[in-house]
């Protein structure tokens, strides 16, 4: 189930270690996006943590949360661009997103289908969603006292092969969180070091989270006229000279 828009705030906004958490996913995410310049950006669930860094250059930000989570204006300070959605049907155009980027979306989701087959909807053919989910291996899945607690974790193989089967191609992964969750002041203050540090070493198994960037699965475009050849295939013998007790008409 979805977790209370209040209880989410209340962590990332308010806590020393959620703003750790915000900071460590924006910045992984940032080495695989650092840029949306002229682009459409949609978050879904409770991503507006990471969205803040593109909205000088992004051609438009839409934070969109579903009607189980509840909503909360965003950004603080500016015109709001969060809003309110049933979770299998959101108020985005069809193709029209260039990033999506889900955070509490998926794995809290009772109908995590629903979630992927939206999201194929709104991702234009070149567009990239990014997936950042729990993972089952990581300590921050073990406890319900921060948000990555609550939903179903995933492997990295598990979460790739949901995706593959809406029709979603895997591109990269990364993983962040490799701090405890824990609020004392010792691995809070440690949280940086061992950030730029577990990047290094594991890419999926030892952080709190995975983050998976996948693309659409775009069908081939069939080519001009290549119907017409193979319904007419025997064309090409026309010219040769006929067999006797053949006619034309048993060649075509």
């Amino acid at each position: 189930m979805h977790l209370d828009v209040v209880d989410l705030r209340q962590f990332y906004y308010r806590t020393p270690l959620g703003r750790i958490a915000q900071k460590a996913v924006r910045d992984r995410m940032l080495e695989l996006w650092p840029s949306a310049k002229g682009q459409t950006v949609v978050g879904f669930g409770f991503a507006v943590p990471l969205l803040r860094p593109y909205l000088a250059e992004a051609e438009r930000v839409i934070g969109v949360m579903p009607a189980e989570q509840g909503v909360m204006p965003w950004p603080a300070g500016l015109q709001n661009v969060s809003t309110l959605c049933r979770e299998n049907l959101w108020p985005i155009a069809t193709g029209s997103v260039d990033k999506l980027i889900l955070m509490h979306g998926l794995e809290t989701s009772e109908h995590p289908i629903s979630v992927l087959d939206e999201c194929e909807r709104v991702l234009s053919d070149s567009g990239r969603v990014l997936f950042v989910v729990p993972n089952r291996r990581g300590l921050w899945a073990r406890r319900d006292a921060t948000p990555f607690g609550f939903g179903r974790p995933y492997s990295l193989g598990q979460l790739e092969a949901q995706v593959e089967a809406c029709d979603f191609v895997p591109k990269r992964h990364a993983a962040a969180l490799f701090s405890p969750p824990s609020e004392h002041r010792f691995w809070l203050r440690s949280a940086d070091m061992l950030e730029r540090y577990g990047g290094k070493l594991s890419r999926d198994r030892a952080g709190g989270v995975i983050l998976l960037e996948a693309a659409k699965q775009v069908p081939a475009r069939p080519r001009p006229g290549l119907a017409e050849k193979v319904r007419r295939p025997l064309r090409v013998l026309e010219g040769s000279p006929t067999p006797a007790g053949v006619s034309g008409r048993d060649l075509g």
